[in-house]
């Protein structure tokens, strides 16, 4: 069964730092580009940032740029997003997604469920 299951969110003070994981299972995300996406509630979802397949090379969106770092561990099966010096709009669901072609050479888009970060003091 093919899943991505987030972890490392919860309540952060403003300048504050998080490490989120996406653990990936029933497929190797070797094979896919990450990324990141967050929501806030009454927004539209949002690009955080995106790593390769290799995680020889990684962007981040203008509004995070210089405080995240997206990486990944294929061996790990994991997907990572370093968080620092984090602000109050900031809060939101973060949610993992792998884009790829499987093993039988379809197109493949999966999504996490998510994990809450709240920023506030």
């Amino acid at each position: 069964q093919v899943q991505l299951v987030e972890s490392g969110g919860g309540l952060v003070q403003p300048g504050g730092s998080l490490r989120l994981s996406c653990v990936a299972s029933g497929f190797s995300i070797a094979n896919y580009a990450m990324n990141w996406y967050r929501q806030a509630p009454g927004n539209k979802r949002e690009f955080v940032g995106a790593i390769t397949r290799a995680g020889d090379s990684a962007i981040t969106a203008d509004s995070v740029k210089g405080r995240f770092t997206v990486s990944r561990d294929n061996e790990k099966n994991t997907l990572f997003l370093q968080m620092e010096s984090l602000k109050t709009e900031g809060t939101a669901v973060y949610i993992c997604n792998a884009v790829g072609t499987s093993e039988i050479g379809t197109r493949q888009n999966y999504w996490g469920q998510g994990t809450q970060v709240t920023v506030s003091s």
